[in-house]
């Protein structure tokens, strides 16, 4: 058996910060990780190059069950503490649209960022140690741990355990549900979890859009609560990609429609009367690829839309192409599910932890940071910044309760 005062399962984003953070008040943290590296998320996202915060971070920005869970973290440690971090550490950055901020270099840099806060007398990171299961401990004035965790190779005592073990999204990376399981073993309830920042699938009246394949658009798409994101869309092979379908993904349900406007902020019947001034004898096909992708015309023209020149078109055909352009009422069969997800959305109940220390509130010691609490952000690098956050509350409430006891 080996003793470890803190303990935290989990080396991704939310765990390695929050080690560098217990590291900077002088104390040693044991990190277990069942992958071979550490940071393995972070060095996939953004392209390779991490989206790891946004310029604005709000609460507004974040799905869970508790709008306001999120906001006495993010007011501890802001986007402008993180974005401190990296100007010290001399990583170059840049703005690629909507406050989100990228490495110029590689995500590696976020990951040296995070280790360098972790330094080996203080920090011990053990990898390739699957947790197979974890334990309370009965209180004794004798021994200060509080829970026995299981691997597969040995046993560890630790005092105060944090879970920072994700959500199910990128399977590919060896993830698991264990922070789920753990939180439920404890009494805790799980908001029930799906994918999300996910692209969506074609239903079989739809398939023959898989032949855009490859074509993007900026587009409005509205899920049925109203909530709204203008961006890019993507047509794919498979089904509806781009952040534009991403982002509408967190507050789409199984069943509903998306209302997808192809041309946002212009009226297509305003354009073709103002076309017909011009060129009356021009055919419909000629006019629609001023503003929209040809590939995406020639397809509705092959699939009963009509071509007739502007002078011939009739009311009811410029209402049909009107629904047809800024009302088209998507059905998708479903999600691609975890395997292209960025995030999973749902997890740990957060009306059974503190918003400001992590901890939950009837097990005293257990924390749970990161994606695997009921917390989703936005796609733009707000999932990152909750990371950080989190773990920053989690690793102060920590130290100062490691202080108050020496």
């Amino acid at each position: 058996m080996q003793f470890s005062p803190i303990i935290i399962i989990g080396a991704g984003a939310a765990g390695l910060f929050c080690a560098g953070q217990l590291a900077k008040h002088g104390q040693g943290v044991l990190l277990l990780d069942q992958g071979k590296k550490v940071g393995r998320k972070i060095l996939m996202s953004g392209g390779g190059f991490c989206n790891f915060t946004n310029l604005d971070v709000q609460a507004q920005h974040y799905i869970s069950h508790n709008p306001h869970f999120v906001k006495s973290a993010l007011a501890r440690f802001t986007q402008w503490d993180f974005i401190g971090d990296v100007l010290q550490a001399g990583i170059a950055y840049h703005e690629k649209g909507d406050g989100q901020l990228f490495c110029d270099d590689s995500a590696k840099q976020i990951v040296q960022l995070l280790m360098s806060h972790c330094p080996q007398d203080l920090v011990k990171i053990q990898l390739g140690e699957k947790v197979e299961s974890v334990e309370k401990l009965p209180a004794t004035k004798a021994n200060k741990a509080r829970f026995a965790i299981q691997t597969h190779q040995q046993t560890y005592h630790c005092q105060h355990l944090v879970v920072a073990t994700g959500g199910l999204s990128m399977p590919g990376l060896g993830v698991s549900p264990l922070g789920y399981q753990i939180a439920e073993q404890f009494g805790l309830n799980v908001a029930p979890i799906r994918a999300s920042l996910v692209p969506f699938t074609w239903a079989e009246k739809d398939k023959h859009f898989s032949e855009l394949a490859g074509v993007s658009l900026l587009a409005s798409v509205t899920a049925q609560n109203g909530q709204c994101f203008t961006n890019q869309l993507l047509f794919t092979h498979r089904g509806l990609s781009g952040p534009a379908i991403l982002q509408i993904s967190n507050y789409w349900q199984p069943k509903q429609c998306v209302r997808i406007d192809l041309l946002p902020g212009r009226n297509i019947r305003e354009f073709l009367m103002a076309q017909r001034q011009q060129s009356a004898k021009q055919q419909l096909k000629t006019a629609l690829t001023q503003v929209l992708p040809a590939r995406l015309v020639t397809l509705w023209l092959e699939n009963g839309l009509a071509n007739p020149t502007l002078a011939n078109m009739t009311n009811a055909q410029l209402a049909a192409l009107e629904q047809r352009v800024h009302h088209w009422q998507f059905l998708p069969n479903g999600t691609e599910g975890y395997r292209t997800a960025e995030v999973t959305l749902g997890g740990v109940d957060t009306a059974q932890i503190s918003s400001k220390t992590m901890q939950a509130h009837k097990v005293a010691g257990l924390y749970f940071i990161g994606e695997v609490l009921d917390v989703t952000g936005w796609l733009g690098g707000y999932n990152f910044q909750w990371a950080w956050s989190s773990a920053y509350a989690c690793a102060e409430s920590i130290a100062e309760e490691m202080a108050r006891s020496e």
